[in-house]
């Protein structure tokens, strides 16, 4: 099989819709099994206050606001992006308040502050909160905003800078505000969303994606459809989203997430910030049945002993995305939470978020699996020799489907990089099996080369996790003139071993020995840890819980900088 394509069908939405108008104004889009007076159940909790927001007050607030901002700042038509990054339950109203207007989100992190610089223009607003006031006000600075171009989202009384509840309170002395109407096919060109990606192609960090109306739409049809969430022939024991339920929105906010979780009737608690003991503190407060994680944070539920002291048995289905994820850690969390819908889905922001998932049956996806591809999707694998894969085959994993974005804002070399004949690559390793299962090995600039064999970090960092000392674990490539590469381990240990072994340098090195033999006695001889191993405090990890090699190559080639230096008191030599 040279070209996988996905099974099953979704319908297709009007190209000529917004994804406000597609979310909360057109009765006649909801399912047939969905009451066409859509009922006011709670759709939003933000678990920092307690604070929840029925479907209608979300539709309520999000046109108020948009009402106001229309006499506030004007009308956004032309795509001026309003940048922000918050995880609040009034993050969907902003972005829909937004979208009526003809603007663009741009969603970003602290650590994106360079993107800010790049893309916001003087005529940019931003939406931010008290706690990420400074470092975007330092970002707006460098791309030339002024301070008071900051709408604060929980700002304290007498802030000096507009509030969102200010100006919705001003909103509602305003007569109402009409959205303009988009013509047919203008919602396949028209800008929603702008994310930050780091590239297909190991392209900068500061590159923007365009992410259209219609992309939104569409990939929210096509996980609704994948998951069967409205399938008469369904049972409702086997279901995996049902109204009614209650969905971990978790720290990192993409496009669609609040938005799938409104079209399968089901309450999404918001977390602002991500600390795990709170994490376990809602799901048993709120009786989370749908948790969406991060590995990070299915690491912390299978190892952590605060664990033990929370009541997470609501849990029904979890959904593990943003990176690989191996077969040892997943059996880990079958382990934790037995008889759940358990697997993981693979997509990127250049194709809106999702390409796969695990299917609704088997409740446990094929280990190490990303699933199989949603409805409208297809796949092909192409080897280093330009020729496609069969199955079992690795080669880059190329992308195409209506979900598939629009490109990178204003970078032709990326474009032209990633985005070819109307495919998208993206840039991981990957193979199918027989039945269709997407399996994603790596990324492949950071494959590890030994001897012409080729070694996936995430393969070496799953087994790892399995050593009863290793609390986390990264392995990068480190260059031997021998082999050409070698892999090299970045340890973090449990904490009664790290505090045990910590001043006994015998202790360590008989545990970095167990280490090495962990490995040794299960994986060929070129996956041995013989570029070297290294306990460290902290895994370095992007928010969504991708490991930052780049980092640990820097701390590596500190480190070994170090050990090439002279004493402080050694006595200077002069060579002839």
């Amino acid at each position: 099989m040279s070209v996988y394509s996905s099974s099953g069908s979704f319908a297709a939405p009007a190209d000529s819709l917004t994804v406000p108008e597609f979310m909360l104004d057109n009765p006649f889009l909801q399912p047939d099994s969905i009451d066409p007076s859509k009922p006011d159940w709670v759709c939003l909790i933000d678990d920092t206050t307690d604070h929840r927001m029925r479907f209608s007050e979300v539709g309520r607030r999000c046109m108020i606001f948009a009402t106001s901002l229309t006499h506030y700042i004007g009308a956004l038509q032309g795509g001026l992006p309003i940048a922000h990054c918050i995880s609040l339950a009034d993050y969907p109203i902003c972005c829909w308040a937004a979208h009526r207007l003809g603007g663009i989100i741009a969603y970003v992190y602290m650590t994106d502050i360079m993107f800010l610089s790049l893309h916001l223009t003087p005529q940019s607003y931003e939406l931010s909160h008290d706690g990420r006031r400074d470092g975007y006000l330092d970002a707006a600075k460098r791309a030339g905003l002024s301070k008071y171009r900051t709408i604060m989202m929980d700002a304290n009384v007498g802030s000096e800078y507009p509030t969102l509840d200010s100006l919705v309170a001003y909103g509602k002395t305003l007569p109402p505000f009409s959205q303009p109407a988009l013509s047919p096919g203008e919602a396949k060109t028209k800008v929603a969303f702008m994310g930050v990606s780091s590239g297909t192609t190991g392209l900068p960090k500061e590159i923007a994606v365009c992410i259209s109306h219609y992309n939104v739409i569409v990939n929210i049809l096509q996980t609704e459809a994948f998951n069967q969430v409205y399938d008469p022939q369904l049972e409702w024991a086997e279901k995996r989203y049902r109204p009614g339920d209650v969905c971990s929105g978790g720290q990192k906010f993409h496009s669609h997430l609040p938005s799938a979780d409104h079209r399968f009737i089901m309450t999404l608690v918001v977390t602002k910030h991500f600390k795990f003991e709170k994490m376990l503190d809602s799901i048993a407060r709120y009786r989370i049945t749908n948790l969406m994680i991060v590995p990070p944070q299915a690491l912390l539920i299978c190892k952590h002993p605060a664990v033990q002291r929370y009541d997470i048995s609501s849990i029904r289905a979890c959904m593990i995305g943003a990176a690989p994820i191996s077969a040892e850690l997943t059996q880990s969390l079958l382990r934790m939470l037995p008889g759940i819908h358990l697997g993981q889905g693979y997509g990127m922001t250049e194709t809106c978020g999702t390409v796969s998932m695990f299917p609704v049956s088997p409740k446990v996806a094929v280990l190490g699996s990303g699933g199989k591809l949603v409805p409208g999707t297809l796949a092909k694998v192409v080897k280093s020799d330009g020729t496609l894969g069969s199955i079992g085959e690795r080669g880059e994993l190329y992308i195409q489907g209506p979900q598939v974005t629009l490109g990178y804002y204003k970078n032709t070399e990326g474009n032209d990089a990633s985005y070819t004949d109307r495919w998208l690559r993206t840039g991981d390793e990957a193979c199918f099996d027989e039945d269709g299962n997407l399996f994603i090995v790596d990324r492949i600039k950071e494959l590890i080369k030994v001897k012409g064999f080729q070694v996936a970090p995430a393969e070496l960092e799953g087994h790892l996790l399995d050593h009863a000392h290793v609390a986390d674990a990264a392995v990068i490539g480190v260059p031997d003139d021998f082999s050409g590469e070698l892999p090299f381990a970045f340890i973090l240990l449990k904490p009664h071993i790290a505090s045990e072994a910590k001043d006994d340098a015998q202790a360590l090195e008989k545990v970095k020995d167990s280490i090495f033999k962990h490995v040794s006695a299960t994986k060929s001889p070129y996956k041995w840890l013989k570029g070297g191993i290294e306990f460290v405090e902290v895994i370095p990890k992007s928010p969504s819980g991708k490991i930052l090699r780049r980092l640990l190559r820097e701390q590596l080639a500190v480190s070994r900088a170090k050990l090439l230096l002279p004493p402080e008191d050694a006595t200077p030599h002069l060579f002839l």
